[in-house]
């Protein structure tokens, strides 16, 4: 069966998988939750794009419901499913949680930010309601599969500091996924295909 199709499958793939905190200093730590749903063409993902807002370094880009973990989160788990009902007013309390990747350093205009970001799968039934807030400008649901064989991918150009730029990424209608959260799907398409 194909992993990156059926939820049953992913689920086999992740459950129990134990998601490996990084090395190296963090101030903050914050969650996002790839939410998977059954597609035509096998399981889809559910990503936002961010509102523009002036001094966010990710404004604009697309993205996992996510943010930072707050003195009342009893964990990163937590932190990821309060923030996907605030972003997208999607509540996980009955999701599947598939399982977990490993943490991911937040970088920014090429430097660490000092924020560790834990990504959680979660898969939903059918197409669920989705109620975007002010700091989503756009969702849109991506076919896992098509992804992962690299039908969507693309090359992102950015100009910083008089230099051009060259990211891999995913075209997701007339967005481009790049970035951190391309590295979390690559790390999710990995963790499917792992024996």
């Amino acid at each position: 069966m194909d992993p990156f199709t059926d939820l049953d499958a992913i689920r086999a793939r992740l459950s129990g998988r134990d998601h490996r905190r990084h090395d190296g200093p963090a101030t903050r730590r914050a969650a996002v939750a790839a939410v998977l749903r059954p597609g035509a063409q096998g399981a889809e993902v559910l990503l936002i794009r961010r509102a523009e807002r002036e001094g966010d370094p990710w404004s604009g880009h697309m993205a996992f419901p996510g943010g930072h973990e707050e003195p009342g989160d009893r964990d990163l788990l937590a932190t990821a499913r309060r923030e996907t009902v605030e972003e997208v007013g999607l509540p996980l309390g009955d999701a599947q949680f598939l399982g977990p990747l490993d943490e991911f350093p937040a970088i920014a205009r090429g430097r660490f930010t000092g924020m560790l970001i834990a990504p959680f799968v979660f898969g939903v039934e059918a197409d669920p309601p989705l109620r975007p807030n002010h700091e989503v400008a756009a969702v849109r649901w991506a076919p896992l599969s098509a992804m992962a064989r690299g039908e969507y991918d693309v090359v992102k150009e950015v100009e910083r500091d008089g230099a051009l730029h060259r990211y891999p990424g995913f075209r997701v209608g007339k967005d481009v996924v790049w970035g951190l959260t391309h590295r979390m799907l690559r790390a999710l398409f990995e963790a499917l295909r792992a024996p």
